[in-house]
């Protein structure tokens, strides 16, 4: 194995070359030509400091945090650090409105304080390289046939490499577009409990207004701790329990940044498409992102109404609320900044040098032939798709509505003992969506998206029974009215939302009462129009599209040997580095890399739902009690600053480290400038927002009185 992998790193560092700061690095991988980049530019640590299987090294202090963030260990105690909207779920689900932690914050004062929750942290064991196995089984196989079996291979592999008694999972990751095969081994504690978190007020200070916006003034963090059996074995939640010591943990330094420092990430960024086709990045700007952004500002707006008014209903949907605001505005730069820098003319030229190129090549001179048709046979429909998602199954209660297909199916074939696991599985499913669920913002939300798909989506697409019905009993289909009087039966009369019928119908299941319930019945109209006539067009899309990207970036490869060329990001460990950086995001405006508590201050605004503050930080910041946390260079407490490391979702929380592996900062967001950055890198724009670890632990410190954590801490000055 070991003279296999030696191979395989000989052969692709000659592919892998720095361009500026863009690359989201395998630390595996690292070629020497990048190495000695990142040492040139300030790192003053060995390759086997950054990524070892045989000691200690930086890569065991960084994990994934829950199923979508990055977190380190901070701690030979197991103290984790992550973003605030990374524990926000957490944070949300420990609170209630008697002990209200999002609102008012929270630090244990010992182990025994500290909360459970159902999150998960994942380190990374080792990675292996497979790709000869996996390829070899592939030979003569394309599309959906190599798709197939690649999946099957795939699924063997990680079976054969994962013990889950030990906890123990491996995941392959295709990368380069299924060019190329690695095994990812971790290894996932389940005890992680809430240790610490600032007041809402301060880990989201700006809200919607200033996410993806530089400058920033948000102190996004939060302290989790990872517990393990005495013998420091992975363990479901107990009281037996203690905290992992574990391989590796990060010290911190308080000398802070200033402009032209090294910095690197390590994290998981979740995933990119920078080799994506001129055909997608127009199906992105002119169909996919403009109706997933007007279906998601539709969705904000009434769950916005219901929680700005009730601190219980804020909770209930701060955690959805918070993850759909996300994405909207994302998007929403997304499409701006492809549009602004003509990436699809960018990418047009690429791909005529490349079919130019392709002439004498008879595995890639059709490929682009092939990949219009595949679009133009599968655009009339990409619409219909996103209202689906993000429309129909955006609203909760038809979501929920939908997800009873399975249980309708087990009835149906009338075997008593499935029927009734099916039914104890959806009542449980059930007590949680209640949960969560707000009638008052749902209702409104399923109202306005079947009037909007009815307006927007081709008639000749639309389950038409549906609508000829709800035209025929509750009036003109271009009427909201129509609409909401349909609705208000939908709520009053169905058994989801009524915990008699609901319990009546367990007691005596039947399937046609569920298939006559008017919520089912309406989830299912869409759903079933849907995947009958449009879910094959859309699986036969992807097949050819995928086909087309491996055989494009194969193609790519060998046109371009020694090109700057790295594997997009699949939510696997990455290393990225850049340097502390001001940025001209346009003319005669300079950003400078820093904020600081003055800013804060002045973009302070009592009583308002975005710029809020403590009282008690007002009065330490204008007071200016910032301790052995003051930046000697400004003589203000530094709260975020900017570096020009390539990440994206998933680096949430990521740690910024400096040359000497110290941890300086933490990530948390990008700007909007380069929100384009998931499939085009823009090399002068580009920056990645981070809190500054001061700011981290004056907050914990001197605003949280909680500096037993601060003592837990390995501090450099």
């Amino acid at each position: 194995m070991k003279k296999v992998t030696i191979t395989f790193l000989l052969s692709i560092t000659l592919v892998f070359r720095a361009a500026a700061d863009e690359g989201m690095w395998l630390p595996l991988l690292l070629g020497q030509q990048v190495y000695n980049d990142m040492v040139k530019k300030g790192l003053k640590l060995s390759k086997e400091q950054l990524y070892s299987i045989n000691k200690a090294s930086i890569k065991d202090a960084v994990i994934i945090f829950g199923n979508g963030c990055t977190g380190e260990i901070v701690s030979s105690k197991g103290l984790i650090f992550t973003n605030h909207h990374c524990g926000y779920g957490a944070i949300a689900s420990a609170s209630s409105v008697e002990h209200n932690y999002l609102r008012d914050g929270f630090y244990a004062k010992s182990n025994s304080e500290e909360i459970p929750t159902n999150l998960t942290v994942q380190f990374l064991v080792r990675i292996e390289d497979v790709t000869k196995e996996v390829n070899d089984s592939l030979m003569g196989l394309s599309g959906a046939a190599r798709a197939s079996k690649q999946a099957a291979v795939m699924s063997h592999i990680n079976s054969r490499m994962s013990d889950l008694s030990k906890n123990l999972e491996t995941r392959i990751s295709p990368l380069f577009k299924g060019n190329q095969f690695l095994a990812f081994v971790y290894q996932r504690y389940n005890d992680v409990r809430l240790v610490g978190t600032p007041p809402e007020s301060v880990g989201k200070f700006g809200g919607d207004t200033d996410n993806w916006e530089w400058p920033r003034h948000t102190g996004d963090f939060s302290v989790f701790r990872v517990y393990a059996t005495p013998d420091g074995k992975p363990a479901p939640y107990a009281t037996t329990n203690v905290p992992l010591k574990p391989k590796y943990h990060l010290p911190i330094s308080l000398k802070g940044v200033k402009e032209n420092d090294f910095a690197m990430i390590f994290g998981y960024p979740g995933g990119t498409n920078r080799y994506e086709s001129s055909y997608g990045v127009q199906l992105a700007t002119e169909v996919n992102n403009p109706t997933l952004v007007k279906l998601r500002d539709m969705r904000l707006k009434y769950m916005f109404e219901q929680m700005k008014n009730d601190p219980a209903i804020k909770l209930q949907l701060a955690s959805d609320y918070a993850s759909i605001a996300n994405y909207w505005k994302f998007f929403k730069g997304e499409t701006e900044q492809l549009l602004k820098y003509d990436v699809y003319g960018q990418k047009k030229k690429e791909e005529e040098a490349f079919i130019k190129w392709a002439q004498s090549k008879p595995e890639y001179k059709e490929i682009f032939a092939d990949l219009e048709q595949t679009y133009s046979a599968w655009s009339p429909y990409a619409l219909h798709r996103v209202y689906i998602n993000e429309g129909i199954l955006g609203s909760p209660l038809l979501s929920f509505a939908a997800s009873l297909q399975q249980l309708e199916a087990t009835m149906a074939q009338a075997n008593t003992a499935d029927v009734q696991k099916a039914l104890e599985a959806a009542t449980n499913a059930r007590q949680n969506f209640l949960k969560g669920h707000n009638k008052p913002s749902d209702k409104n939300i399923v109202t306005s998206v079947l009037q909007m798909y009815y307006n927007d989506v081709p008639k000749d697409q639309q389950p038409t029974v549906l609508y000829g019905a709800i035209g025929n009993e509750y009036g003109a289909l271009d009427k909201a009215s129509t609409y909401e009087r349909y609705v208000d039966q939908v709520f009053n009369s169905t058994i989801i939302l009524n915990d008699a019928k609901w319990n009546q119908f367990v007691k005596n299941p039947d399937v046609t009462t569920l298939r006559q319930d008017l919520a089912y019945s309406l989830s299912s109209a869409f759903i079933r129009n849907y995947q009958s006539k449009y879910l094959p067009l859309y699986q036969q899309f992807v097949s050819k599209n995928n086909e087309w990207g491996r055989l494009y970036l194969k193609g790519v490869r060998e046109m371009n040997p020694g090109k700057a060329l790295y594997p997009d990001a699949t939510f696997t460990m990455r290393v990225s580095y850049g340097k502390v950086d001001d940025y001209q995001p346009r003319d005669a405006v300079t950003y400078q890399n820093h904020t600081t508590m003055q800013g804060v201050l002045q973009k302070y605004k009592p009583g308002d739902y975005e710029f809020d503050l403590p009282e008690e930080l007002v009065k330490l910041a204008r007071a200016k009690e910032y301790g052995p946390y003051k930046d000697p260079r400004t003589g203000d407490l530094v709260v975020n600053f900017i570096t020009s490391n390539d990440i994206t979702g998933g680096n949430s929380g990521s740690p910024v480290i400096n040359g000497n592996g110290e941890l300086i900062g933490l990530a948390f967001d990008g700007n909007y400038e380069a929100l384009s950055h998931k499939i085009a890198f823009d090399k002068d724009l580009n920056r990645t927002i981070n809190v500054d670890i001061r700011y981290v632990l004056w907050l914990i410190d001197q605003l949280g009185g909680a500096d037993h954590i601060i003592k837990e801490l390995t501090i450099r000055k």
